[in-house]
């Protein structure tokens, strides 16, 4: 995941401080909130004149039609539209393609990504605002999990970037979720160092707050079998359905009775080549999972993970009664960021 510092998080530094050690700790992007101020267009020049890294540009204004031409003549990397703001939504359609590398639309948690549809065709990625925009220092708001899902399952083509309240647990979670970049502020201005809070945000993880059920895929998200649905076809079609790589057997309580992944099909097929007409879901189920309590901790997730032998790519959420209430992949974290 990629890290975008919020220049100004850290009012008593001076931008050229600010530049070089961000640029010393070889930061992806400098992130620029705009609340209607073109005077943010003087940084961005001077940046510049500094450094090579991306700017990603934050533009909160009712009139966007009026940074126009300040954005065709300063063209950042990224630029942002606060959805919420703009007065004329209609304006989000007719921006020019020469103002920006790539063009962000960005909403707070109060908004459906719903409100997303009707302008997918202009915008390259959608950033989700979990704190209130422009201010630092916000704690994360969890809802933001469930709309990163939204997100990324109704336009899988498209970004996700995230800004407010990451801090190195956040920012564990964003990268197992696929978003591929987050802003960060006074998390990274108010480490001991930079560096130890990139760190963080990229590989470690310490104080936990979030539990599993926070950010898991929900039961209504992914893939269950009852008994009387195991055919080896319904078995293979709910795997391909979901697109997730394996199905979930219950029972009618929803209670966990195994797994199939796309690895015990190809198992089960190899172990009765010769039979393949008669093949049952017995021959297919991983009827012992490892599985992890909705109730856990960020930290007892990485524990449980670190404690097996073997690599973990699915992970069925139970609660305490051993019914299923969601699931965990990690397909973001193993294949890292595109």
């Amino acid at each position: 995941m990629k890290i975008s510092a919020s220049i100004y998080s850290s009012p008593d530094r001076s931008l050229a401080a600010i530049v070089a050690d961000l640029d010393a700790h070889g930061i992806e992007y400098f992130h620029v909130d705009c609340n209607d101020d073109p005077k943010v267009f003087e940084d961005i020049d001077f940046i510049r004149q500094h450094s090579k890294t991306p700017i990603d540009l934050h533009i909160i204004t009712a009139d966007p039609e009026k940074y126009f031409s300040l954005l065709a003549q300063h063209p950042p990397d990224y630029v942002t539209f606060q959805y919420e703001d703009v007065a004329d939504k209609s304006v989000l359609k007719r921006i020019p393609k020469n103002v920006a590398r790539r063009l962000g639309f960005a909403i707070t948690a109060v908004s459906d990504p719903a409100v997303f549809e009707e302008y997918a065709d202009v915008f390259d990625f959608v950033l989700l605002m979990a704190t209130i925009p422009g201010k630092s220092g916000g704690s994360f708001n969890k809802d933001i999990f469930r709309k990163i899902r939204q997100v990324k399952k109704r336009w899988p083509e498209k970004r996700v970037h995230v800004d407010g309240g990451v801090n190195g647990e956040v920012s564990f979670i964003l990268r197992n979720m696929g978003v591929y970049a987050s802003v960060s502020g006074s998390y990274l201005f108010k480490a001991a160092s930079i560096g130890l809070a990139l760190l963080n945000l990229k590989s470690n993880e310490h104080e936990s707050h979030f539990q599993v059920r926070d950010f898991m895929l929900e039961v209504n998200e992914i893939p269950t079998l009852l008994p009387q649905m195991r055919s080896f076809e319904n078995i293979l079609r709910s795997i391909e359905v979901a697109g997730l790589g394996f199905t979930i057997l219950v029972d009618e309580k929803n209670t966990l009775q195994g797994i199939i992944s796309n690895a015990d099909v190809r198992k089960g097929l190899l172990k009765n080549i010769d039979t393949i007409e008669s093949i049952t879901a017995n021959d297919l189920t991983n009827y012992h999972p490892v599985t992890v309590n909705e109730n856990a901790s960020v930290q007892d997730l990485l524990r449980l993970i670190k404690s097996k032998q073997f690599p973990i790519s699915y992970l069925p959420v139970v609660n305490d009664q051993n019914a299923v209430t969601g699931a965990l992949t990690f397909f973001n974290l193993i294949k890292g960021e595109a």
